[in-house]
């Protein structure tokens, strides 16, 4: 799928470029240097979280629920191989920020440098429940690692919750509606889920409804139901996520998906993306201190310079460790011992599970009889 591969580079690279015009001397230098591209970073960069939100569950609907019809049998695998996949390479993240922040502490006093780390903090980040837990972040953009795995759980079990009948389809749909009605219009929400599921729901309706006969009304119905939303209450990141999610659906109907664009480089990009994002800000931090230490008068040119190598640098260490981290097979083998572990307590656990499963379904879908006055 180049055109995921495209849209989620540019993600990256942006929200690389955001962090640069937001944290430390570098942030300044750009600011002097090119303040008006610094302040369209600055203020709009972030915005590009959007597009891996709707990509991810686009993605999410197609590995769970391709055809709509056939729905997740054992979600705790699933959701065990997600946790795998996002924390091992993001734990090795954090201690890279844990030491370059150390470093950084001897050449730069700026608010940019984390506090120094605690068992409990660690310990929070590595469950991916910092934020619900109220820890400060270690590194920059790590609220996204615990989002997406929350994200994800929540798709996977609403599938397995509603499996063999239309209601999984019709949870996700309704919890999509309540994030853009309600969930997404509360701040005090942003740590969990529910705030960000409007734009990953968008995404995977896209998927489900771009397999559909009747695309263009499908789309339609979207496109009515989030301008509704912003009727009510206007966010540009959803106005955002509507016109990817549009984007996408009709990409893969007409085969655009597939076909476009034919980069390398943009494919090698997204590749490396979920690296880049996690080690640009230890480079980041590295590259502030050094700048305040030894050029601290810099001319526009030698910081546009500094910035430059930065942003290379980034993008070469994230290469890096995409290939010696992220992609070294570490997931699987943890996940194969887990299973050797685990086998023992397979079999209640997802007997537990079948009977809460089946207990809700019919819940939700036992018939109400008829008030009767006699």
């Amino acid at each position: 799928m180049p055109l995921i591969d495209a849209l989620k580079a540019i993600a990256s690279q942006v929200v690389l470029l955001h962090h640069l015009a937001i944290y430390g001397p570098l942030a300044a230098a750009l600011q002097l240097a090119l303040p008006s591209s610094s302040g369209l970073l600055a203020d709009y960069g972030r915005l590009a979280v959007q597009i891996f939100l709707v990509t991810g569950g686009f993605l999410a609907a197609r590995a769970l629920s391709g055809d709509g019809e056939r729905f997740p049998a054992h979600p705790l695998t699933l959701i065990g191989r997600r946790y795998l996949r996002l924390a091992l390479p993001f734990l090795v993240a954090i201690a890279l920020a844990i030491i370059a922040s150390a470093l950084a502490d001897r050449w730069l006093a700026d608010d940019m440098i984390p506090a120094r780390a605690t068992l409990s903090q660690w310990l929070a980040h590595a469950l991916l429940l910092h934020g619900v837990l109220g820890h400060a972040s270690l590194s920059a953009g790590v609220w996204y690692v615990a989002i997406d795995f929350q994200l994800f759980a929540l798709l996977a079990l609403l599938l397995w919750l509603g499996r063999g009948r239309l209601l999984g389809l019709v949870l996700v749909v309704s919890l999509a509606l309540a994030a853009l009605f309600w969930f997404n219009r509360d701040a005090r929400w942003d740590n969990w889920a529910l705030y960000f599921f409007g734009s990953y729901g968008l995404g995977a309706i896209a998927w489900w409804a771009s397999s559909r006969g009747r695309l263009l009304a499908w789309l339609g119905a979207i496109l009515t139901v989030v301008t509704a939303a912003l009727l009510v209450d206007f966010r540009l990141r959803i106005a955002l996520a509507l016109v990817i999610a549009l984007s996408l659906g009709l990409a893969r109907r007409s085969g655009l998906l597939q076909r476009w664009p034919q980069s390398l480089a943009l494919a090698h990009l997204s590749q490396i993306s979920y690296s880049v994002f996690l080690v640009h800000f230890p480079i980041l931090l590295l590259a502030n201190a050094a700048f305040a230490h030894w050029l601290p008068e810099a001319s526009t040119t030698t910081s546009l310079l500094t910035l430059a190598a930065t942003w290379l640098v980034a993008n070469l260490a994230g290469q890096f460790f995409h290939r010696h981290v992220e992609a070294a097979g570490l997931d699987r083998r943890l996940l194969k011992a887990a299973q050797a572990l685990a086998k023992p307590l397979g079999r209640p656990a997802s007997s537990l599970l079948r009977a809460g499963r089946d207990g809700a379904q019919r819940l939700l879908l036992r018939p109400r009889r008829m008030y009767d006055p006699r």
